[in-house]
Formats: C-alpha cells, structure tokens, sequence
C-alpha cells in the first residue's frame, strides 16, 4: 500500500502482481473494493493497481465540487508517483468518464476498457434519480443494502444474499460519505466527452449491462460510435454493476482484450 500526493491531496493507492499494468478506477462514490473480482482474476499475470477517488474510501476528501480534469491530474499522481509508463486503464461510470479525460490528456494510457460509461453532453442526458440512489450513509446497513437495487439487478440481488451483505460490509468500509459522494457527482454531472472522443485513438473496450438504469445502455453505443477504434459488448439483464454480476466473462473479455494489444 502507499500514497501519492497531488495538490496537498493525499490519494490511497495499492498494487499487486507484475508485468504489465492494470489500474482499474472507481465509481461514482464507491471504494476500491468494487474491483475485487477483478483484482483476484487478473493479479498475477499482470500488475493490478487499485486507489481510492480523493472523496472516498483511505484518500482524501478535500470540499468539493470536483471536475473530471481534477480527478484526471490525481490518477497522474498516483501512477508517477508509481513510476508506471504505461498502463491499460478500466474505468466504471465516473472511472470511465476520468479514464477518458486521462487518455486525452496524458501519455500513459496504452488501452481502455470503459465499463457503463457515458460520454456527456447534449446527446446523453442521464437520468438523475438512479444515479442518487447509489448513495446510501456508510454507517447506515439497512440503507447501503437497498441502494444496491440501483447498482445490481434485483435477480442478483435476490440470489447472492452471502455476496450482498459482503458488499455491504465492504461499503460500510470505503465508500464516500454525502460529501464526498456530492463533490465526486459534480464531477459526473459536468463532464462531455462528446466533441473530442475521436481524439483519443487508444483500443477502446466498451462494456455494458443491458439493464443498466443510472447510465442506460444506449450511452455504449454513443461511445463506440465516437471512437476511432473501439469494440462494444452488452450483457442483457446485468445492472449497472455488470463486472460484479457478470465478472467470469467481463474478466475473460477484459483478458483478451489486453492480450490482443500488440506491444
């Protein structure tokens, strides 16, 4: 475990493995531990480094509002402060929206996979009330456990109840309290993408859950459509919360696309 420090801003970081690097960014008020299905496939064959957005989890949480460009020049932090010159980058819905900022504004980005992103803008209004009920009080159980509806779909919901309370702990454990959650939102509110997403000519994977309500399905397609070079994937009945639903075949898909990467 370490820290890097941006702006007086201290942000948690972790990393496991070797070879080539991962850095899987999180969601929108959520810790690192969304990533643990991810960590425990991919470690190993490659480096897998994981941190907490300043806002939540062991990072700082200095008063917002955040943008996407602030959150950007953090994940730069982190990943000089590493040494790492060039990383493929997984980002889920506000990970997504600053893999992308990253991608167009830095040099160390070598591929990404954009997991129920949006690209912002006019064409991609998201609706507000399921992103709003993602956020349940860290110390609140009975809250973080119904707030799972807008993340996860109610069928897996119903049929992991050992995995759901772990989620609940690990929430209780890393996620943003209301402030953090609120400065990391104006970030999600502000970004748009949608001029230049055919500046960044990186291998572009999109993926998406087909019953995604906080960023609805139709958003991957925007995105791969801006892309120079992208591939698009959509799980039907999988929430928002697709690489915890479905992570077997996200992890195979996301293997397979870092190996066809040519160095």
């Amino acid at each position: 475990m370490a820290s890097a420090h941006h702006e007086g801003v201290s942000l948690y970081y972790e990393r496991e493995g070797s070879g080539e690097t991962i850095v899987f960014l999180p969601d929108l008020g959520l810790g690192a531990w969304q990533w643990g299905w991810q960590h425990a496939a991919l470690a190993g064959p490659y480096e897998v480094l994981g941190y907490d957005m300043r806002g939540a989890g062991r990072s700082d949480a200095p008063p917002g509002p955040y943008s996407v460009g602030d959150l950007a020049a953090d994940l730069e932090a982190v990943l000089a402060d590493h040494g790492i010159r060039r990383a493929h980058l997984v980002g889920a819905g506000l990970g997504g929206m600053v893999a992308l900022q990253y991608a167009r504004e830095y040099g160390r980005a070598r591929s990404l996979a954009l997991i129920g992103t949006s690209p912002g803008g006019p064409r991609s209004r998201l609706p507000e009330e399921p992103r709003k009920r993602l956020f349940a009080p860290p110390d609140d159980p009975e809250a973080l456990r119904d707030s799972l509806l807008a993340l996860l779909s109610e069928d897996f919901v119903s049929e992991q109840p050992d995995v759901i309370e772990g989620i609940v702990e690990w929430r209780a454990a890393g996620d943003a309290d209301r402030a953090g959650w609120e400065a990391q939102n104006a970030a999600f509110e502000a970004f748009d993408a949608s001029d230049w997403l055919y500046e960044v000519t990186i291998p572009a994977l999109v993926l998406h859950g087909g019953a995604d309500e906080v960023v609805p399905v139709e958003h991957a397609d925007l995105l791969a459509e801006g892309f120079p070079r992208a591939t698009r994937e959509v799980y039907e009945g999988a929430g928002h919360g697709v690489w915890i639903e479905r992570s077997r075949p996200v992890n195979d898909r996301l293997s397979g696309f870092f190996e066809s990467i040519p160095e």
